[in-house]
């Protein structure tokens, strides 16, 4: 069991469960899944770009990733309809824990001047976005041999009824919010 998950079950359940005064059992938030997701917009003119950010994406999840096509045809962008134009990895059960794990307690911490995720990166319905401007600071990606660096949303959608309740559980998980007033530094959750 992954050890974020035993956290999960045996401190997290308590204390979220008092703190608001939640008798049913069912009732408790949880994390539901993480999704990643990575847009490659040069792809269009370069598929070894796309490549490269898929195998990026397999290292840092630990499973295929799925490509996503263009919704519709963009001139502008020289963008035609269907083209591969990133890709995206849902994480769910013990992949999902281990992957928030080593991003509360390795990644992040290796982001330069990092003050604290966005404590407002809420949809309204509990669910957390964060963007981070670079692959490299998970360990699995080799800095020296990467010739393209790619950003990534990512996203961890909870079962919580309301972002205070989202909030909580995400703080009792370790993900580190930049505390009020604390500004300067670069903040990764406003992408």
């Amino acid at each position: 069991m992954a050890r974020l998950q035993e956290l999960y079950k045996n401190e997290i359940v308590k204390a979220v469960a008092a703190k608001f005064n939640l008798d049913n059992p069912m009732a408790i938030p949880k994390i539901d899944k993480i999704v990643i997701n990575m847009g490659v917009g040069k792809a269009t003119q370069d598929k070894t770009i796309l490549d490269s950010a898929i195998d990026a994406l397999a290292k840092i999840s630990g499973q295929r990733p799925a490509t996503t096509k263009a919704k519709t045809s963009v001139s502008g962008f020289r963008l035609r309809e269907g083209n591969d134009i990133g890709c995206k990895v849902t994480l769910r059960g013990k992949r999902m824990y281990e992957f928030l794990d080593r991003l509360v307690s390795i990644a992040l911490p290796r982001i330069r001047d990092f003050r604290g995720v966005n404590p407002n990166s809420f949809d309204g319905h509990g669910n957390y976005s964060l963007g981070l401007a670079e692959q490299v600071v998970f360990p699995e990606i080799d800095a020296d041999n990467k010739q393209h660096t790619h950003g990534m949303d990512v996203t961890i959608v909870t079962t919580a009824k309301s972002d205070d309740q989202a909030r909580e559980l995400l703080r009792l998980f370790g993900v580190p919010f930049r505390l009020a007033g604390a500004a300067g530094g670069r903040d990764m959750g406003d992408n």
